[in-house]
């Protein structure tokens, strides 16, 4: 669990990164969440964009990641949120 000082810290972070993924009319499927799951692995923070032609809202998208690959969903504002877990591998964010 984050505190609120590094979940503030990782939104600041999160301002300057594009998204790297779109939910669409699809939905969450087992092959996205591999896609993800890798990038989080990867990245540990990353920007999802919910499009308009889906059937989710943008934080029900992000309840639906977090629950199913154990990351924490840092912020939901309009049709993009941010996602983050620590590599295990090989960490690259250090938090306050």
């Amino acid at each position: 669990m984050l505190s609120g000082k590094q979940r503030s810290y990782l939104r600041g972070l999160a301002n300057r990164i594009n998204p790297i993924f779109q939910v669409g009319k699809s939905g969450i499927e087992e092959s996205f969440l591999k896609q993800v799951d890798d990038a989080l692995e990867a990245r540990e923070l990353i920007k999802i964009k919910v499009l308009n032609n889906s059937l989710m809202e943008t934080r029900e998208a992000s309840d639906i990641i977090c629950e199913k690959l154990n990351c924490e969903g840092i912020q939901a504002i309009g049709s993009k949120f941010v996602l983050y877990r620590k590599s295990n591998k090989k960490p690259k964010i250090e938090l306050p």
